[in-house]
């Protein structure tokens, strides 16, 4: 059949994978888990805001290779959200328990915006649990206030308002090709912003977006340069949350670190170049050689 788009649907991408959706109970926080493949273990971690669908079109290639899972962090997506502040060592307990509840001592981490900066936190402090890591955009490395007020100021507005315009504008704000943004893919955000209970849990979220909090996190050599696993920093040419000088300010920090540029892509290159995506976690993660 021809003349079909790419991508038709986030089921569609599924259609043929097989694949199981369940909950995990993580210090009492019901959590939501996609697994499927077989191989070395994959986590994947989405950005702020964010749920695990946002790896939909790379759940069948990865699963290809590795026994991959994908989670909605605690206060994002369908996961409970229990009102605390998600700053990140919060966040990298969840992911922690997440895996001891999968049985999972160790992983390769693949992380996007906030969930690299987790990921990045985690392969630091527990390097034990991180077999080899990849820093999807991981967004704002130098910690810029005018970057932090964009996205905490888009992420509200949308979140308070769930309609389908502001919450179209929050998810083109990830892409370069905004005619990539699906009616569905929005659909699905306005959804999870309309739970109840949410705007306290994106507050809760977006205490990283304030600098005072963030300090204790913020990106940093002094906990960057403790990172042991291979790393591959992941990075595009029209990221909206930080450029190339970023991505080799970073890399001076990791002991074990590379960099691949996927072009012509924004903050979500796994949805707008999938197959650059995929390439690049192959080659680095199964086949332990740099991405070409």
């Amino acid at each position: 059949m021809t003349g079909l788009p790419p991508h038709i649907s986030i089921w569609g991408e599924l259609a043929d994978v097989d694949h199981e959706v369940l909950h995990v109970d993580v210090d009492g926080v019901r959590t939501r888990v996609l697994r499927a493949g077989s191989g070395p273990d994959l986590v994947l971690l989405h950005g702020t805001g964010g749920h695990l669908e946002a790896y939909a079109r790379d759940l069948a290639g990865l699963a290809v290779d590795f026994r991959v899972t994908a989670y909605d962090m605690v206060g994002h997506g369908w996961s409970d959200l229990p009102d605390r502040p998600y700053t990140v060592d919060v966040l990298c307990d969840h992911l922690l328990g997440v895996m001891d509840a999968l049985d999972m001592p160790s992983a390769h981490l693949s992380g996007e915006s906030l969930g690299g900066w987790v990921a990045a936190w985690a392969a630091a402090h527990h390097p034990g649990r991180v077999d080899r890591l990849v820093l999807n955009t991981p967004g704002n490395i130098a910690n810029k206030p005018e970057v932090m007020a964009a996205l905490r100021d888009s992420t509200l507005a949308a979140v308070r308002n769930p309609g389908p315009e502001t919450v179209r504008r929050r998810v083109e704000f990830l892409f370069h090709h905004k005619e990539m943004v699906t009616d569905e893919l929005v659909n699905l955000r306005r959804a999870v912003y309309s739970r109840p209970g949410f705007v306290q849990a994106i507050t809760n979220t977006l205490v990283l977006q304030d600098p005072r909090i963030r300090e204790d996190f913020a990106w940093s050599p002094e906990w960057v340069s403790a990172i042991s696993a291979p790393t591959l920093l992941l990075w595009t040419d029209h990221d909206p949350t930080g450029g190339l000088d970023e991505a080799e300010m970073l890399l001076r920090w990791l002991s074990d670190g590379r960099l691949h540029v996927i072009e012509d892509a924004g903050h979500w290159p796994q949805w707008e170049k999938v197959d650059d995506y995929l390439r690049a976690h192959r080659d680095f993660l199964l086949l332990h050689q740099d991405p070409a």
